[in-house]
């Protein structure tokens, strides 16, 4: 073998940086990276010169304290050994199809044909695939506030967005009252329940009121001949809903919405397997192929010993329920725990609520030490003032909600349970209460 000349072209890979906007595209040249990445990275900075940080940013989970199920874990292995290795279809193995359509039967009540089921790597390129396959440029996608992504969604398909602000009042989640004057023209309507960042879910009986306007606005597009309204209806948390929350769906409450509804769901979540990368959409037929197509071209197929493994377990109902029964219980544990030590630091007199939990992974907070100085001097006026001191003082990581595009400084931040402990949780509590006392 000859030896090889070194040629450093560092220099030359580095020099668009200098003119970056000529170089790409406006698409790119416009996309706005995660939030959540960037205070991620700070976290990890601090990490590594010792810093002890309870981490409630990230949504995800720490595999030591959730792991996947052992059924599809020793599946992934298994597989893999058999030399499940080449490419599955690109519209998903039909056993994992099929085994989707017997799970949504036997947890939601919903019969579809294997051919509204599409698999994919994860609900990311599910939902990309749904804008654009339903939306061209200049399209309007209505979508409340806070909301996870859809705001960058929307920009790479060239499509416009059509904010609803929500409120507590709501829960953070949208009413058909708020909703009606956006629909009409409107291409896609985009609803998360259990709510990423919220951790709130929407009512069933405000659920039906939606659907009815969907419905309402798409008979007159028929009759006009126009293209009709889709609702892309986010519900891969549902399997983690806490207390007496009720999950609803929209086909469940009106047959008729499956006409127009697309699911996004998949394992991530329901078995704390973000790294596996299986999920999947259900939907209308002639919808699902052409999000197939977008899916098949870009690559985005789940790996094949992923999509056997994640077969076998969705046809395995009770262990299924065994984990669900210790994992449910985990997250509600801590949900628990955080939003009682919150609720306790109010009743103290400390600028901190929340809202209580109703599935997810997630908590809604809002910490409003505004006008006060830190030891330091500095003042705290935005959120994230607030986010830096919490972090910096009392080794607490938390997300603003101006990651999930609310641009108000009104002190609501979300906060992720999924990769800490309770002792994590109980150890921050007090922390979080002597930086707040520290204030002046």
């Amino acid at each position: 073998m000859s030896k090889l000349t070194m040629v450093d072209a560092t220099a030359f890979a580095e020099a668009g940086k200098r003119v970056p906007a000529t170089r790409v595209g406006k698409m790119a040249h416009g996309l706005i990276g995660s939030e959540i990445l960037k205070i991620a990275a700070e976290i990890r900075a601090l990490q590594r010169g010792g810093r002890t940080i309870c981490n409630l940013t990230v949504g995800d989970f720490d595999p030591k304290q959730f792991p996947i199920p052992e059924r599809l874990r020793a599946g992934i292995v298994a597989a893999y050994g058999r030399g499940e290795t080449n490419y599955p279809p690109s519209d998903g193995m039909l056993p994992l199809r099929e085994a989707v359509q017997r799970f949504y039967e036997r947890e939601l009540g919903l019969k579809y044909p294997f051919t509204s089921v599409l698999i994919a790597s994860g609900a990311r390129p599910i939902i990309y695939s749904a804008y654009a396959a339903v939306c061209d440029p200049g399209d309007r996608v209505v979508y409340p506030l806070p909301s996870w992504n859809n705001n960058h969604y929307t920009h790479m398909v060239g499509a416009v967005g059509v904010t609803i602000p929500c409120t507590r009042q709501t829960r953070f989640l949208p009413t058909r009252g708020q909703l009606e004057k956006a629909l009409p023209g409107a291409r896609l309507l985009t609803i998360n329940s259990p709510l990423n960042p919220t951790g709130t879910a929407i009512d069933p009986n405000e659920l039906r009121a939606i659907c009815e306007a969907v419905l309402r606005e798409n008979e007159g597009r028929e009759r006009r001949g126009e293209r009709p309204l889709f609702l892309l209806y986010d519900q891969v948390y549902f399997m983690l809903c806490v207390g007496d929350t009720v999950h609803a769906t929209p086909t469940g409450l009106i047959p008729e919405m499956a006409r127009y509804t697309i699911y996004v769901d998949g394992i991530s979540k329901a078995f704390a397997a973000t790294g596996v990368r299986v999920g999947w959409a259900v939907g209308p037929v002639d919808v699902i192929e052409r999000m197939s197509a977008i899916v098949g071209h870009v690559g985005a197929w789940a790996p094949r010993a992923e999509q056997v493994a994640a077969a076998e377990l969705l046809d395995d109902a009770p262990a299924i329920d065994a984990y669900l029964t210790t994992f449910r219980a985990g997250i509600g544990e801590r949900l628990g725990r955080a939003y009682e030590g919150l609720e306790e630091l109010r009743r103290q007199g400390l600028p901190v609520e929340a809202l209580p939990p109703m599935g997810a992974i997630y908590l809604t907070t809002r910490i409003t030490p505004f006008g006060k100085h830190t030891p330091d001097g500095v003042a705290l006026r935005t959120n994230e003032d607030v986010r830096r001191y919490v972090l910096e003082a009392a080794g607490v990581g938390i997300v603003p909600f101006q990651a999930f595009g609310c641009p108000a400084d009104d002190g609501w931040f979300r906060l992720s349970i999924g990769a800490v402990s309770l002792a994590d949780i109980d150890s921050a509590l007090p922390r979080l209460a002597h930086a707040l006392r520290q204030l002046k």
